[in-house]
C-alpha cells in the first residue's frame, strides 16, 4: 500500500504545484508523455504521484481513492455538498488566486450591491414574465451565497466557458465566474457588486478525510506532512 497524492495534470497549476513540493525537499516528476498521466515522487517513501484534472481532485478526495490532492478551494467547495466532513484543509498554497464573484453591466448604474440585484430581479419578472438569468458553472456556491443573502426571482444558467460573454450574447442578463485581475470582466461592459465576492480562491493541499488506511499508511502519511511542515 502507499500513499496516494493527486495534482493537476496540466499547466500553470502543475508547475507551480511541483515548486511547492520542491520547495519543501519533495521532488514532484512527470513521467512518460503529457498523454500518460504518470508520476513520481523523490524525498517521500511510499508516496505514489497520481495526475489528474483539477476538476477531478474533489470526487477523488471525497471517495477516499486519493489520500492527499491540490486543487482549487473553490473546486472543492462547489462539487463536494458537505465538503468539510469529506476533506480537510491542510494548506493554502499562495498560488492560483481567483475570487468567484457576481457581475452585472455597468450600464446598470443603479445596481451596486445584492439588495439592488434583488429588486432589479423581482422588476425583471414582472416586466418579462421570466426570472432573471445568471450565468456560471458554479451552482452550488452561487445558489447558496444568493440564498443567505436573501436575493431571489433569478435563474441559474449553466456556462462552461466564456461566462463573461453571455451577457453580451444576450443569454444571461448577470454572471457569476471566477476572476483574478477583473479585466475581462471590464472588457465586457460588467461590474462587481461591491458585496459581491462569494469566494476567495486558492490552490490548496487538502486530505481526505474517509481514505481506509493501514496503520503503515498512517505512519507514512504523518511522516510526509511532517516533511512538508504540516
Amino acid at each position: 500500500m502507499s500513499i496516494k497524492l493527486g495534482i493537476p495534470s496540466k499547466g500553470r497549476l502543475m508547475e507551480k504545484t511541483f515548486d511547492w513540493f520542491a520547495g519543501r525537499g519533495v521532488t514532484l516528476t512527470r513521467t512518460g508523455s503529457e498523454r500518460e498521466y504518470a508520476g513520481a515522487v523523490m524525498g517521500a517513501d511510499g508516496v505514489e504521484l497520481v495526475l489528474l484534472s483539477a476538476a477531478e481532485i474533489p470526487r477523488e478526495l471525497a471517495a477516499g481513492r486519493i489520500n492527499l490532492g491540490v486543487t482549487g478551494s473553490d473546486l472543492v467547495r462547489e462539487k463536494l455538498s458537505i465538503w468539510d466532513q469529506q476533506v480537510r484543509e491542510l494548506a493554502p498554497m499562495g498560488f492560483g488566486q481567483a475570487d468567484l464573484i457576481i457581475a452585472v453591466p455597468s450600464a446598470w448604474v443603479d445596481v451596486n450591491v445584492l439588495d439592488d440585484l434583488d429588486a432589479v430581479a423581482a422588476q425583471f419578472r414582472a416586466r418579462h414574465g421570466f426570472r432573471l438569468r445568471i450565468a456560471t458553472k458554479y451552482h452550488r456556491l452561487v445558489r447558496e451565497f444568493l440564498r443567505d443573502n436573501g436575493v431571489a426571482d433569478y435563474q441559474l444558467v449553466d456556462s462552461q466557458g466564456a461566462t463573461e460573454g453571455t451577457v453580451k450574447n444576450l443569454t444571461a442578463e448577470a454572471v457569476a465566474d471566477i476572476t483574478s485581475s477583473g479585466e475581462t470582466l471590464r472588457a465586457n461592459h460588467l461590474k462587481i457588486l461591491s458585496d459581491g465576492l462569494i469566494h476567495q480562491s486558492q490552490a490548496t493541499l487538502f486530505g481526505a478525510l474517509n481514505a481506509k488506511m493501514t496503520g503503515q499508511d498512517q505512519e507514512t502519511l504523518k511522516a510526509f506532512l511532517d516533511r512538508l511542515g504540516l
